[in-house]
């Protein structure tokens, strides 16, 4: 019976990389870029770093994860019937009855991925249709996330019902998806609203040209007295020679116990040029953050004709978007 079990387990957690892997083969052989997939309880998801520039991958893309888990579901079934299951009947062996519940289970998921609410599969493709209609990908973006928070409240709703009709844990894990659900959805329109403020933006936009200068040999003590908390800024040039060489933030301050700081000088802890990857001021915002994402990096270094002309942050995006989208302006969405 454990064996049986173990048995499902592995199974149906490769049957959910399967359906995983297969969004990332798509995107991939598309020319989008896939981080990693990663598995959870309620299923699983394909990071895909870069956006879909067209409906018809986004469609392709979407389509194909319940396309294998639907695929694999019949594929299961079928293996139970050539080894003697018929429809209809009790299954004979925990190993038929182990193919049964992996081909059921992959059909319910292909058709739970399906309902047209996004983040899920079939809000994706709902997005794309919509997306190939009015050639706006940020407004079918947003007409998903909407469907997929109404498709979220009914499951919270319905779960609710069930649990106060008696089902209780199974009420509770239906509306536990539901709210789940919402939270996804919520965060996509969030996402798209923000990505809407980025849109048409570049990098000189947002990056900070005023570095305060400081000289390398300058001790973690003197750095936090004299300059630190004397400087509205976060972004200051190491130089030597006259030369910039690196730059230092609160972060690098951050990494180094308080009892050490007489001892430690700024050249020490400081990000050095060479390993801050430089960009251009006319660089879109969003390539520059999506670079930072893929290369885990917080701070870009601003760089024209070969001159330090500043830094680009996380930070100093996230300022930004309080400020703007705190006020309620709305992103601009020109042939959007």
């Amino acid at each position: 019976m454990w064996t049986a079990a173990l048995a499902t387990a592995v199974l149906f957690f490769v049957a959910l990389l399967l359906h995983e892997l297969a969004h990332s083969l798509v995107a991939k052989s598309r020319g989008l870029r896939v981080r990693a997939i990663t598995l959870f309880a309620l299923g699983g998801v394909s990071q895909i770093e870069t956006e879909a520039k067209e409906a018809k991958t986004e469609f392709w893309i979407a389509i194909v994860g319940p396309g294998t888990s639907l695929l694999i579901g019949f594929l299961f079934i079928g293996i139970a019937r050539v080894t003697g299951w018929a429809p209809g009947k009790e299954p004979g062996t925990p190993v038929i009855a182990v193919l049964l519940w992996l081909g059921y289970i992959n059909i319910a998921l292909a058709a739970f991925n399906m309902i047209p609410g996004y983040p899920l599969d079939g809000g994706r493709v709902l997005r794309s249709i919509v997306w190939w209609i009015t050639g706006k990908p940020d407004r079918s973006t947003r007409i998903a996330a909407r469907a997929g928070e109404g498709v979220a409240l009914l499951f919270i709703l319905f779960g609710l019902y069930r649990f106060f009709l008696g089902a209780n844990f199974g009420g509770l894990w239906i509306a536990f998806i539901g709210w789940f659900l919402l939270d996804a959805a919520r965060g996509s329109y969030l996402q798209v609203e923000l990505m809407g403020y980025l849109r048409g933006r570049r990098v000189a936009d947002f990056m900070e040209r005023d570095c305060t200068t400081v000289e390398g040999y300058l001790s973690l003590r003197d750095f936090v007295d004299h300059y630190l908390l004397h400087s509205s800024g976060r972004c200051f040039s190491v130089v030597q020679g006259g030369q910039v060489v690196g730059i230092v933030t609160p972060n690098e301050v951050r990494k180094v116990d308080r009892s050490d700081w007489d001892q430690t000088s700024i050249q020490s802890v400081m990000r050095p040029l060479s390993e801050l990857r430089p960009v251009s001021p006319e660089m879109p915002s969003i390539k520059a953050l999506e670079l930072m994402d893929r290369e885990g990096l917080d701070h870009l270094a601003v760089i024209t004709d070969g001159k330090f002309q500043g830094v680009f942050s996380r930070d100093q995006v996230a300022r930004f978007l309080q400020v703007h989208a705190g006020l309620g302006e709305r992103p601009r969405e020109a042939n959007r």
